[in-house]
């Protein structure tokens, strides 16, 4: 009798919890490429050719450790596109008497593997997915009687529990967030290095002609593709971004410059979410950078922060309140998605960079991500599903357990303050002072009102004043509030005015 060990396309790490035990002589690994995951929303062209190509590799390396690998291509005639359709084959063809694999990412994915054993009528053991520091249970329990969940007081437990720059008792450098220290605008001299490329392979080709083949119509630009697809390549991504980003990373970390997608980020979110990098190896990359003096204590902590802290935070988050989280429209936002999301055509050179580089690169960084892209959906009142659709299809290190907090709860607000303090709203002073990108743009961020006026500007009053009854009483917004109630009722109407016009255009 044989076990089929399912390890699903975000699960590309040889200790997965679904390998642990694996006889190389009874147990089939299997790997599916299907159409129902391509497809169940149109995610970016290069997101699914990183992905197939990752798993190609990943299959290619257990082979060469003597386990058998059954594989099935999406390009294969036989492929019947659909997980349960293709572990059906793999059951007619060996005697298997347990499937196992590891906790998936996404709730969807979850109620399709609970479904498995009375479909197939042998026993599926689920198991818990270790390339996380903490459980779902584990965030239950951390959750349970608190009255508000805040990623800072979950951070710094995880800190604790994992050493992780620790003076004993007290964190390194005395405190546990160097954040204010990590909000420098860009400079006009800076040298940005360049970002970690992949040259792609044979088997990575034959992906990327795949790809454009069968997924034409998904956003995207599919080349050029630089992606790390195996496990190697992924580390040195990380040793090149501590050996030549991380110094810089905490101050510039929030910094938009014009046509520089990658700034000082590490980009190793890719590979961190489909199992390639694990987090605790990452951290321990940047501690010893700090030890041997190659980058400040401010760098450092924000980096692991985004990975211990909010990376952890945010899957608890998700697995404690699905599956209503999905459903969630605090300020009954309806408005469609426009199509400059698309397309880029938008006057607002915020937007369209940021649109742009998303397309060419399926990546963002979270400052684009939160403060424009999210914050412009935020003000403009787009319906949190589109928003959360476009987020999940266009970038390459999405998954909903992932996306979907940092837009519903993040970005848009829509979970009433789950997640955060205070909507994340911002006029367009914010984005002039952390970008250039409104040196050419054809809106003047210093005008408030009228044609030339950059929209942030209205934007953010017209989102306050009519969202007022909703957020009258959260403390972190009140002061802006009397700021408003201060304006002359000209001003007032002013902005209401701006506001109808371009939001009827937008429609």
């Amino acid at each position: 009798m044989k076990t089929l060990r399912l390890i699903l396309g975000d699960q590309l790490n040889k200790t997965i919890t679904s390998l642990e035990g694996c006889d190389p002589k009874t147990d089939i690994l299997c790997l599916y490429e299907v159409q129902e995951e391509a497809t169940y929303v149109k995610h970016h062209k290069k997101k699914i050719a990183f992905l197939f190509s990752a798993m190609r590799h990943f299959a290619e390396e257990l082979r060469q450790a003597g386990h058998t690998v059954h594989y099935s291509k999406l390009d294969d005639p036989k492929n019947t596109g659909s997980f349960r359709g293709e572990i059906d084959r793999t059951l007619a063809a060996h005697d298997i008497n347990k499937i196992v694999v590891a906790h998936p990412g996404d709730y969807r994915m979850l109620k399709e593997i609970e479904s498995w054993q009375s479909a197939f009528d042998i026993p599926v053991e689920i198991l818990p997915d270790n390339r996380f520091l903490v459980s779902p249970e584990e965030f239950y329990n951390w959750a349970d009687g608190r009255k508000k969940l805040r990623m800072e007081f979950f951070y710094r437990e995880i800190r604790k529990r994992y050493s992780i720059l620790m003076d004993g008792d007290e964190p390194v450098g005395g405190q546990w967030n160097f954040d204010p220290e990590n909000r420098n605008p860009p400079q006009t001299d800076l040298t940005i290095p360049k970002p970690f490329e992949n040259t792609p392979d044979a088997l990575t080709q034959e992906v990327l002609e795949m790809v454009g083949d069968r997924f034409s119509d998904h956003f995207g630009d599919l080349e050029p593709f630089h992606f790390a697809v195996t496990r190697r390549q992924a580390i040195k991504a990380l040793r090149l971004f501590i050996e030549e980003r991380l110094a810089l990373f905490g101050d510039y970390q929030d910094a938009m410059i014009e046509q520089e997608p990658w700034m000082y980020h590490a980009h190793i979110s890719f590979y961190l979410n489909c199992g390639l990098l694990l987090p605790l190896e990452c951290v321990k990359a940047a501690i010893t950078a700090y030890h041997e003096g190659k980058a400040p204590l401010n760098a450092v902590e924000g980096f692991i922060r985004q990975i211990v802290g909010w990376r952890e935070y945010v899957r608890g988050v998700y697995w404690l309140k699905m599956p209503g989280y999905s459903d969630l429209n605090f300020f009954n936002a309806t408005r469609n998605l426009p199509d400059f999301f698309w397309t880029a055509d938008t006057d607002m050179n915020c937007l369209r960079q940021s649109v742009t580089e998303t397309k060419v690169n399926a990546y963002a960084h979270h400052i684009q991500r939160l403060m424009v892209l999210g914050n412009f959906a935020l003000l403009a009142g787009i319906d949190p599903d589109q928003v959360n659709e476009w987020f999940l299809i266009v970038y390459a290190d999405a998954y909903e357990w992932v996306e979907l907090p940092n837009v519903t709860g993040m970005a848009l607000f829509a979970d009433g303050g789950q997640l955060a303090s205070k909507p994340y709203a911002s006029s367009g002073s914010y984005i002039n002072k952390m970008s250039n990108y409104c040196k050419n743009c054809r809106y003047r961020v210093t005008k408030k009102n009228g044609p030339d006026a950059c929209p942030f500007n209205y934007l953010y009053w017209d989102f306050l004043s009519r969202n007022r009854k909703a957020l009258k009483d959260n403390p972190r917004v009140g002061m802006m509030y009397k700021t408003y109630d201060r304006m002359k009722d000209g001003k007032k109407q002013a902005i209401r005015d701006d506001s109808q016009r371009f939001l009827e255009k937008l429609s």
